[in-house]
């Protein structure tokens, strides 16, 4: 069992510059009621299958089983999922000793771009990129199943 310990950042600034990697990212829910959500992931040309459980109380820690498929067998699931799919590019950036993961969103959630931070323990200082904004970890508002369903061009007027 391994726990997925992270927090959530809006990006108010320039960090494709400081970026050493990216790829597009392409995922659906096969499932998102009881306890756990079940996703499929295409990354580039792999396929991932994860089921991550239900976050604690400060929204950062939580239960996450990832395992690699075939890409044709996530293709094949993704026929499987829930209506929505969250296309994205992640680009990761170093910061100390931290990579941040920083989700630019397209389709119905055009203009957020998110970054995250996976740490150690909850506690776990860390360094802030200068492109870093509000905190939104354990606002489910920014969860990618919840993007799915309710998208961001539906809510960030408000």
């Amino acid at each position: 069992m391994s726990f997925e310990i992270e927090r959530k950042f809006l990006v108010t600034g320039d960090f494709k510059s400081q970026a050493y990697s990216s790829s597009r990212i392409r995922q659906g829910y096969i499932s998102t009621v009881g306890k756990a959500t079940v996703r499929v992931r295409i990354r580039d040309d792999k396929g991932y299958l994860t089921i991550k459980g239900r976050s604690n109380e400060a929204g950062i820690s939580r239960y996450e089983f990832e395992t690699e498929v075939p890409l044709q067998d996530a293709e094949d699931l993704m026929r499987l999922c829930e209506p929505g799919v969250i296309d994205k590019t992640r680009y990761l950036v170093r910061s100390g000793r931290h990579v941040f993961e920083v989700d630019e969103f397209y389709g119905d959630n055009e203009g957020l771009i998110m970054a995250e931070v996976e740490l150690s323990e909850e506690q776990e200082a860390f360094e802030k990129p200068d492109f870093i904004g509000r905190e939104v970890t354990g606002d489910r508002r920014y969860y990618n199943s919840h993007l799915r369903t309710y998208p961001y061009k539906l809510w960030r007027e408000e």
